[in-house]
């Protein structure tokens, strides 16, 4: 009997990655690709973001929390097991939201954050694949400074080097999912077609639980 393809058995794909990797790209070309429903997070929404790349220790917190119900309202249908008549690319994993949480928020905020999160998150259904961009901290500056949204421009380079590095911790130890890892150094899914290509072929030649796809230069 043939095997499925990969990408024709999942349901639920999840694109992670830091900030300026390029995850909202793919996940939207992805999308278009396996004429999926984008599920894609709004922080143009968040009424506290700014606030916090002006004054992070301030408004690390709400920030956080709003990020973290914002999340859980957009996931809330896909534990619903009728859902998945249609394919569903999303732009995060919300098992990585207390990533963020420990870079930013106080032992006392931390503690407190952990306690919603606990109680909310068994909602969230794991996904069928996810695939995970990296890139050096250098290269996530560049991208960054490159695009020049506002609110971004206070965003210093050791917060984006320190989040690269729990990115790529919390993934080496991530097992409840298939994980493509993919190092995007030399790679841009939205504007070239022969990049795009390739990681499809390397996700439908995954065996296993996790894959590889680094291309040089």
């Amino acid at each position: 009997m043939a095997q499925r393809k990969v990408l024709e058995s999942a349901r639920h794909v999840v694109v992670e990655g830091p900030i300026g990797v390029g995850k909202t790209s793919l996940a939207r070309r992805l999308a278009s690709h396996l004429d999926a429903q984008p599920v894609l997070e709004q922080p143009e929404l968040n009424p506290f973001l700014a606030r916090f790349y002006q004054d992070q220790s301030r408004h690390a917190l709400p920030t956080q929390l709003f990020f973290l119900f914002q999340r859980m309202d957009q996931l809330r249908d896909l534990a619903q097991p009728d859902f998945f008549g249609r394919t569903v690319v999303c732009d995060y994993l919300l098992e990585k939201d207390p990533l963020f949480a420990q870079l930013t928020l106080s032992d006392d905020e931390y503690e407190l954050y952990r306690e919603i999160y606990e109680r909310i998150s068994p909602q969230a259904p794991t996904p069928d694949l996810v695939i995970y961009l990296q890139a050096r901290p250098e290269t996530l500056i560049a991208r960054v400074r490159k695009r020049g949204i506002d609110m971004e421009r206070r965003i210093s380079d050791d917060y984006l080097t320190r989040l690269a590095e729990r990115y790529s911790r919390f993934f080496y130890n991530y097992n409840a999912a298939p994980v493509m890892v993919v190092n995007s150094e030399n790679l841009n899914f939205a504007d070239r077609d022969d990049d795009f290509r390739l990681l499809l072929e390397r996700i439908e030649a995954m065996r296993g639980q996790r894959g590889y796809f680094n291309r040089g230069e």
